[in-house]
């Protein structure tokens, strides 16, 4: 099933002018910075911006998610927290599940992160030197739909894996400086 028929996409905020950071401003604005290596939206440290009237329809909700549409990376991340008076800033994308019967927001995350969907988003990317996804092209990928049981236990899998690559990267790392702290013991000839 297409991503348009499960969940709305729509650009983020395009700000006429650059972004100012004020102390006391009440909206926060999620940027490209915010979004983690994990494919989770980091919201301990978002800009605040004054801004006056800000539509409903522009701001995010814990369960969406937000896709890069420019460069090298075409991933999303979810917000798994809420963020508050928040909303995106363009050229991000923000994607809002409208079948929660169908399609968790977690699996639709990792789905878009997996080989056969960043086929289809690179084969229809635009651009020559900046590469650029567009609303249209998301809204048209073909999201294979388990029971939202096995969706679940996907992404349950997924988390688990990845927890596993970093343990073991963790793991190689201490190997490596246990072995050279070793080896120079052993040149000193301790």
């Amino acid at each position: 099933m297409k991503i348009k028929k499960l969940a709305t996409v729509q650009m983020g905020y395009s700000f006429r002018s650059r972004l100012e950071s004020s102390n006391n401003g009440d909206i926060a604005v999620i940027q490209m910075k915010d979004l983690l290596n994990d494919n989770t939206v980091d919201c301990g440290d978002l800009f605040k911006i004054d801004m006056e009237a800000v539509k409903k329809h522009h701001l995010v909700q814990k369960g969406d998610l937000i896709f890069r549409s420019r460069g090298l990376v075409t991933t999303s991340a979810i917000l798994l927290e809420d963020p508050g008076k928040a909303l995106v800033a363009a050229p991000l994308l923000r994607i809002r599940i409208t079948k929660p019967k169908k399609i968790l927001p977690e699996y639709l995350n990792w789905y878009i992160s997996q080989r056969e969907a960043q086929i289809f988003l690179t084969s229809r990317a635009k651009g020559t030197v900046q590469k650029m996804i567009t609303k249209n092209t998301l809204e048209e990928l073909d999201v294979l739909l388990p029971s939202l049981e096995q969706q679940k236990n996907i992404v349950e899998l997924a988390s688990l894996s990845a927890r596993e690559q970093t343990l073991l990267h963790t793991l190689a790392e201490k190997r490596e400086q246990y072995i050279s702290t070793i080896l120079m013991q052993f040149a000193k000839g301790e």
